[in-house]
């Protein structure tokens, strides 16, 4: 068994939700999902297909954002997972919860812009994801300062009132 990490390759601003499922209607089903959640969603997909033909399969509405999902599932190619890059201006919040609504999505492993590292286990044709680490370790412990710019950013994005 050997021990892996896979950088995230992207630019600096794109958003990705990394998960994993369990079938091969995984691709059309988060399609569906993300252009039921968002109007005009820009998104590239991507799914390792885990038996029969194992191949990436592939869907979205952004060329340069399926394009960097297909990347970075072949880099990635472990079993079942899938990888959601949105196109600009678009964020994880807005359709993470229709993602996580997807029956065979069996779990997210993260949705993120920070750079990111998936932990991957290979044994034998195999390869699965254990985890991931996103972003960087914690500088120190928010005063209040922080906490005001923290509520002020969250209200100018209107996610707070």
């Amino acid at each position: 068994m050997e021990i892996k990490l896979v950088k995230i390759e992207k630019p600096e601003d794109a958003n990705f939700i990394l998960g994993q499922s369990h079938f091969i209607k995984t691709v059309e089903d988060l399609h569906e999902a993300l252009v039921n959640s968002v109007p005009g969603i820009q998104f590239g997909l991507a799914f390792c297909e885990a038996s029969t033909q194992r191949l990436i399969r592939f869907s979205g509405t952004h060329q340069a954002s399926i394009d960097l999902a297909v990347d970075n599932a072949k880099a990635i190619a472990a079993g079942h997972a899938f990888i959601i890059f949105l196109g600009p201006g678009f964020f994880p919040i807005n359709v993470l919860n229709a993602v996580k609504a997807v029956p065979e999505v069996c779990r997210v492993f993260c949705a993120t812009a920070n750079p990111t590292q998936v932990v991957v286990v290979e044994e034998g044709d195999g390869r699965g994801i254990l985890g991931v680490i996103d972003g960087q370790v914690p500088l120190g412990v928010e005063g209040p300062e922080d906490a005001s710019d923290r509520k002020a950013l969250l209200r100018r994005f209107g996610y707070k009132a």
